[in-house]
C-alpha cells in the first residue's frame, strides 16, 4: 500500500521574493536527499509545499528522516481524493478507523477559490460528519485530534498524521562556515545553529595526540556523524595540536597558555576556510561561562583573525545549552570523558584579562608558520554523506565515509 507524504517547506520562504526559486530549489533537493533510498517519488508541489508517493512501508523511516531535515515546517501523511464534500467525508471515514479520540477540530484551507463552499462552511459540514460519527466534541484551541482539509485545483488533500519538521534553512544557502569543533557541549550546538541557518558548516577539530589518547579524535568522529543527518553531506578536519603546544608551553607565559591555544586554532581554521571557500569561522563561546570567554580574552583570541568568528551561543547559559544538546542528539557524546588540547597543560589560574601585548610578545617567539604549516599538513580529512551513497572521491588523503540510517 502506497502512502501520500506532504511535506510543508520553510515558512520564511514566502518573505524571499525575488530569489524564492533559489531557496525552494535547495529545499527540494535537500528533502530529496533525505528521503533518498526510500523509494519516495515527487508527484506535485506548489510555492510552499511538496507532494511525494511512498511505499507504504518506508513511512516510519520517512518520518523519523524529516523530523530532522532543516528546512521542512512541518510534514503529514495524506489521503488524496477529488474536491468533492462526499468524498471528503469518504476519506475522513477511512482516516477514522481504529481512532478514539474526545475532542477535536477540522480545519479546511482552500487554495482553488472556485470551490463552491468556503473554508468555514466546509469545516462545520466536515465537523458535523466526524463528530456524528465519533461523539467526540469541537474544541478549537487544545483539541486532541485535528485534520487538516486542503484544497487545490483538481484535488483535495486530507491530513490523517502531521509532524512538525526542525524549521530553519536549508543547508548552503548561507554560505559556507568553518566551526571549531572540540569534544564538549557547545560547540556541536554552536554549528548545528549555523546549520539551521543555512550555512553549510565544515567542523575542525583539534586533538593532542599523539601526547594523549585518541579519544577526543573518536569524539569529534561521533559529533561529525551525527550533525550530519542535519546537513546531509558534513567534512571533518582532524588537526593534530601537540606540536603547537609544545612550542606555546616552552616560550609563553603559564597563565596565557589557553588564550595562545585558541589564537593559533583560530589562524589554522582560517587557513581551511580559505580552502573550502568559507567566509566566516564559528566558535562555541558563551560570555563568560569560563576563564577563556571573558570579553577580554575573547578580543586577544579575535585579533588573529581576519574572517568573522560567529558565536551562536554568546548570550546563551548552560542550562538552555544542554537542552539543546539533548534536542538535537549531541548530548550523549559530548559527555563522555576525554582529553581536549585546552585542557592539557592548562594552568592552574589562567588569565581572565588578557593583555594584548603580552601575547604578542609570546608569540613573536613562535615559528609561527611552520607551526602551521605542520599542523595542516598532518591532519585527517573525512566527509560523512547521509543517508546513501558516498559522494566521489574527495582530494588527495582524504576519506570518505558512508553513514546510512540506524
Amino acid at each position: 500500500m502506497e502512502t501520500l507524504l506532504l511535506v510543508r517547506l520553510f515558512h520564511e520562504l514566502a518573505l524571499k521574493g525575488k530569489n524564492r526559486p533559489f531557496f525552494l530549489k535547495r529545499a527540494k533537493a535537500h528533502v530529496g536527499r533525505a528521503l533518498r533510498g526510500l523509494g519516495a517519488a515527487l508527484e506535485a508541489e506548489w510555492p510552499m509545499a511538496l507532494l511525494f508517493r511512498l511505499p507504504g512501508e518506508a513511512w516510519p523511516e520517512a518520518r523519523a528522516r524529516l523530523r530532522e531535515t532543516l528546512g521542512v515546517e512541518g510534514f503529514a501523511r495524506v489521503l488524496r481524493t477529488f474536491p468533492d464534500l462526499e468524498a471528503l467525508k469518504a476519506a475522513l471515514e477511512k482516516a477514522l478507523e481504529g481512532e478514539a479520540f474526545l475532542s477535536f477540530r477540522i480545519t479546511a484551507k482552500r487554495t482553488d477559490k472556485r470551490f463552491p463552499l468556503t473554508s468555514p462552511e466546509m469545516e462545520r459540514l466536515l465537523g458535523a460528519f466526524v463528530k456524528e460519527r465519533t461523539g467526540a466534541q469541537v474544541r478549537l484551541k487544545g483539541a486532541e485530534r485535528e485534520f487538516v482539509v486542503r484544497l487545490l485545483p483538481g484535488a483535495a488533500l486530507l491530513e490523517v498524521e502531521r509532524h512538525p519538521g526542525p524549521g530553519g534553512l536549508p543547508p548552503g544557502v548561507s554560505g559556507r562556515v568553518v566551526a571549531l569543533l572540540s569534544g564538549g557541549m557547545d560547540s556541536p550546538v554552536a554549528a548545528y545553529r549555523l546549520m539551521r541557518r543555512g550555512a553549510e558548516v565544515v567542523l575542525v577539530h583539534f586533538h593532542p595526540f599523539p601526547l594523549l589518547s585518541g579519544a577526543s579524535r573518536e569524539k569529534a568522529r561521533a559529533l561529525a556523524e551525527r550533525l550530519s543527518r542535519f546537513q546531509h553531506r558534513l567534512r571533518l578536519h582532524l588537526v593534530p595540536f601537540s606540536e603547537v603546544q609544545r612550542h606555546i608551553l616552552a616560550e609563553a607565559p603559564p597563565a596565557y597558555r589557553v588564550v595562545l591555544y585558541r589564537r593559533y586554532m583560530l589562524r589554522i581554521a582560517e587557513a581551511i576556510a580559505r580552502e573550502e571557500g568559507a567566509l566566516a569561522l564559528c566558535t562555541g563561546d558563551s560570555l563568560g561561562q569560563v576563564a577563556s570567554q571573558t570579553l577580554e580574552n575573547l578580543h586577544a583570541v579575535n585579533q588573529a583573525a581576519t574572517l568573522p568568528v560567529l558565536r551562536p551561543l554568546i548570550g546563551w547559559d548552560k542550562q538552555e545549552i544542554v537542552a539543546e544538546a539533548k534536542r538535537i542528539g549531541t548530548y550523549e557524546t559530548s559527555i563522555l570523558p576525554d582529553e581536549e588540547c585546552c585542557t592539557l597543560f592548562a594552568p592552574k589560574h589562567p588569565v581572565t584579562r588578557a593583555r594584548l601585548e603580552v601575547v604578542l610578545k609570546a608569540e613573536a617567539r613562535l615559528p609561527t608558520e611552520d607551526l602551521l604549516a605542520l599542523a595542516l599538513k598532518e591532519r585527517e580529512v573525512l566527509t560523512y554523506v547521509w543517508p546513501g551513497k558516498p559522494l566521489p572521491k574527495e582530494p588527495e588523503g582524504a576519506l570518505i565515509m558512508e553513514h546510512g540510517p540506524a
